[in-house]
C-alpha cells in the first residue's frame, strides 16, 4: 500500500544522499537542497558523477553473480530511490522467482519504490522502512521475515551505506550483526567510499554532507577490508569498482574512482 503523507514526512530543506545520489545518476527525484549539496560536491570532485555510475554497475555485476551462482535471496539495505537496474530487476532477470527485500529510510524512496513494484509480477519483493544503524530492526520485521527465510542462503547488499555510519554508531558491529544472521553461503556486498588516493581532496569534497541528514564518512581499504572479516573472499577481492568482475576492459578513467568494492562468503 502506497503512503498518501509521504510528502508531508519529506524534509525539502535538508539534503539527504539517496536523493543527491539521485542528482549523479541524471535523475530528477531530488530537491533544491539536494541539488546544492551535490553541487559543491562535484565543484570539488567532478568524479563524484563516475563514480556513482561506477558503483550502480558495481551493484549490477554483484547481483547477477550472485543469482547465476544459486542466491534465491537479497536483503538490500539503503536500496536508494528506483532507477533502472534495480536489485529487484537484475535479479530477476537471471533467477524470475528470487526473493528480493528493499530496505530505506527515507520515506520519497519508499513510495516510488513500491509505485514501480506495484505493476512488476516478478517473485516476491517487497520494500520496508528501515535504518541501517538499527539491523535487529530489519532483521526482525515481519515483512522482511515474510520474504527472507534466514536459515538458506542469502545475500546482504550493503552497496555505498556504511559510509553512511559514522564510527560513534559502530559500523563494524552492524556488520557483524547482518553476518551472525547469514546462513552459510550466503554472500555480503560492499561498496563504500575511501580517501586512500587524495586525502585533502577526499576531506572537502565531503564536506556538504556534514549538513544532510547523514555524513559522509570515507574509511581506508584495510578499514573497509575488515568489515568481511570470518568471510571468504569473492575472487577479485577488494577492490575498486571497475575492477570488481568487469563485463570488458576497466575504464580509462580507474584512477578517478576513490571507491572499494567487494563480496565476501559465509562458509
Amino acid at each position: 500500500m502506497i503512503e498518501r503523507d509521504w510528502y508531508r514526512r519529506v524534509d525539502r530543506s535538508m539534503p539527504h544522499p539517496a536523493r543527491m545520489y539521485d542528482y549523479y545518476l541524471g535523475g530528477k527525484d531530488n530537491f533544491e537542497a539536494d541539488r546544492k549539496a551535490a553541487d559543491e560536491v562535484l565543484r570539488v570532485l567532478p568524479e563524484a558523477r563516475l563514480m556513482a555510475l561506477e558503483n550502480r554497475a558495481f551493484l549490477g555485476r554483484t547481483v547477477r553473480f550472485l543469482a547465476a551462482a544459486g542466491i534465491r535471496q537479497f536483503l538490500d539495505i539503503g536500496t536508494g530511490l528506483p532507477t533502472q537496474g534495480n536489485t529487484n530487476e537484475v535479479a530477476h532477470e537471471v533467477a524470475p522467482d528470487a526473493r528480493i527485500v528493499h530496505i530505506d529510510n527515507d520515506p520519497m524512496v519508499l513510495v516510488h519504490a513500491r509505485a514501480l513494484l506495484a505493476d512488476r509480477h516478478d517473485g516476491p519483493t517487497v520494500v520496508v522502512e528501515g535504518d541501517v544503524r538499527d539491523p535487529d530492526a530489519i532483521l526482525g520485521h515481519p515483512d522482511v521475515r515474510a520474504v527472507i527465510d534466514f536459515d538458506q542462503p542469502i545475500a546482504v547488499l550493503l552497496v555505498a551505506i556504511l559510509h553512511f555510519v559514522r564510527d560513534s554508531e559502530e559500523p563494524a558491529g552492524i556488520v557483524e550483526r547482518f553476518k551472525r544472521a547469514m546462513a552459510p553461503g550466503s554472500h555480503l556486498v560492499i561498496s563504500h567510499g575511501t580517501q586512500d588516493f587524495d586525502p585533502e581532496r577526499s576531506a572537502e569534497a565531503v564536506r556538504p554532507y556534514d549538513s544532510a541528514t547523514a555524513p559522509f564518512v570515507t574509511r581506508s581499504g584495510a578499514e573497509i577490508e575488515r568489515f568481511f572479516d570470518g568471510l571468504e573472499m569473492v575472487d577479485p577481492g577488494m577492490v575498486r569498482l571497475p575492477l570488481w568482475r568487469p563485463d570488458g576492459d576497466p575504464p580509462p578513467y580507474l584512477d578517478a574512482i576513490w571507491v572499494y568494492g567487494g563480496v565476501g562468503r559465509r562458509a
